[in-house]
């Protein structure tokens, strides 16, 4: 039975969720078979995506191939960002130390709060007339 030649791991962020595969290569980070600048045209998701391995300095060691279902652009960047940092954390004990001090193990558990009847939005209820 042959070994595995990548680290595997699960990002959420939101309703997000991202399927990421780490390779040894070039940098190089593939979404849904399009290269990350295509994926996600902001510089903000991009810088984003790539802090784990700029914080573990092995931003040129590892080849990026992920797979994202749900969500929106932001959501996508932030599940990308956990998915990655995921897998840099099974490649060695001293990387998980250092992403855990750079608070990028923890995953956000904030999600958007439902709508409630009788109210605009979640919270926001109709202006209150007296007479």
């Amino acid at each position: 039975m042959s070994e595995r030649r990548y680290l595997y791991a699960i990002g959420r962020r939101k309703s997000a969720a991202a399927k990421v595969q780490l390779h040894e290569g070039t940098g190089q980070v593939i979404v849904n078979g399009r290269p990350l600048t295509e994926a996600l045209p902001r510089l903000a998701d991009q810088m984003t995506v790539t802090e784990p391995l700029r914080v573990t300095e092995t931003l040129g060691r590892f080849s990026v191939m992920a797979k994202l279902v749900g969500g929106g652009t932001t959501g996508w960047a932030g599940a990308l960002a956990h998915g990655i940092a995921r897998a840099l954390a099974q490649s060695s004990e001293e990387n998980r130390v250092t992403l855990r001090h750079a608070g990028l193990l923890t995953r956000d558990a904030r999600v958007k709060e439902r709508k409630k009847y009788g109210l605009k939005r979640a919270r926001k209820a109709p202006q209150y007339t007296k007479r």
